[in-house]
């Protein structure tokens, strides 16, 4: 015949604060005061306790209260744990009533800048997220939101997905051509829309909708002359790369003009879009959280200093 041992799941907290307390009180009416309850409530919850663990753990006579030996040993034991628990839940209560856990995962499909990275400190210090960054694929900007990998992304607009909300946009921004140093573009102040006809310009592969891809590297121009497009990139650095090299040609953004100085690239403005360049902070609809409303009011307070897109 088996024996039944008692399990560690059948003593509760209540039962270990009492015993714990009464170590440091030594005395039933004084440990009742502290943790509110009534005396014979705790000698009930010292009893319970003293059944799981198999042994007495207070001895009580007329004129004191102490622990028996066991019950020093069970109590030196337990107390460190206690007290990390306890911890451990007063952080997390603190954290609910502020609306605030300890870190953020947003995805980027381009670089951090400097501002962005700027804000994030700002929002540890005040709310104490920490955000944690991941880098999506350049023409996949949504699917990590949507499957829950990330909390949220830094993706450039438009945005048609009902399951995403849109919690800040950053300024428009200007849009560039990128081309090599001898491109027969690269000379000129500036690039008419319907140029764009001439050049073979990269696009972005991934599973972002048709309507983004066809927003982000249009493939007519607004008097219907086709616009070339033979090859595919992941990322801004490949697609820089390949301009570099070749005879392609890639439509960036304001901000990544400022941040790319390079001595083999061109970047000229392009004139006659019909949209300019637009970031925006999104997440699942059903996400929404007090962490993410607080990180676009953040970026919303610093939006005029940043003026900066992906």
């Amino acid at each position: 015949m088996s024996v039944e041992f008692p399990t560690m799941h059948q003593a509760n907290i209540q039962q270990i604060e009492c015993l714990i307390t009464l170590a440091e009180e030594l005395h039933f009416g004084r440990t009742a005061g502290r943790l509110g309850y009534s005396q014979s409530r705790v000698s009930q919850l010292i009893a319970e306790l003293e059944a799981r663990v198999g042994a007495r753990l207070v001895e009580r006579t007329s004129r004191r209260v102490g622990l028996t030996r066991i019950g020093e040993q069970f109590v030196r034991d337990v107390r460190p744990a206690y007290r990390s628990l306890m911890r451990t839940f007063s952080r997390a209560r603190e954290r609910a009533l502020r609306g605030a856990v300890e870190e953020l995962r947003i995805g980027f499909t381009g670089m951090v800048y400097e501002e962005i990275a700027a804000t994030f400190r700002l929002l540890q210090e005040r709310y104490g997220i920490a955000v944690h960054s991941q880098d999506l694929p350049l023409g996949s900007p949504f699917a990590a939101v949507l499957e829950g990998e990330v909390d949220a992304a830094l993706a450039e607009l438009p945005v048609h997905e009902p399951e995403l909300t849109i919690g800040f946009c950053f300024p428009p921004q200007d849009q560039f051509i990128a081309v090599s140093i001898d491109h027969p573009l690269a000379e000129q102040l500036s690039v008419g829309v319907e140029e764009l006809a001439g050049v073979d310009l990269l696009h972005r592969t991934g599973d972002a909708p048709d309507y983004w891809k066809t927003s982000r590297t249009p493939p007519v121009t607004p008097g219907g002359s086709p616009i070339q497009s033979s090859t595919g990139i992941s990322s801004i650095q490949q697609g820089i790369a390949l301009v570099s090299s070749g005879r392609q040609a890639l439509l960036v953004c304001r901000p990544l003009v400022e941040h790319h100085g390079r001595s083999d690239v061109r970047f000229v403005p392009v004139r006659g879009l019909e949209r300019s360049s637009q970031l925006a902070l999104i997440w699942r609809t059903d996400q929404s959280s007090p962490q993410l409303q607080a990180l676009a009011q953040l970026l919303g307070e610093g939006s005029a200093a940043l003026n900066l897109v992906s």
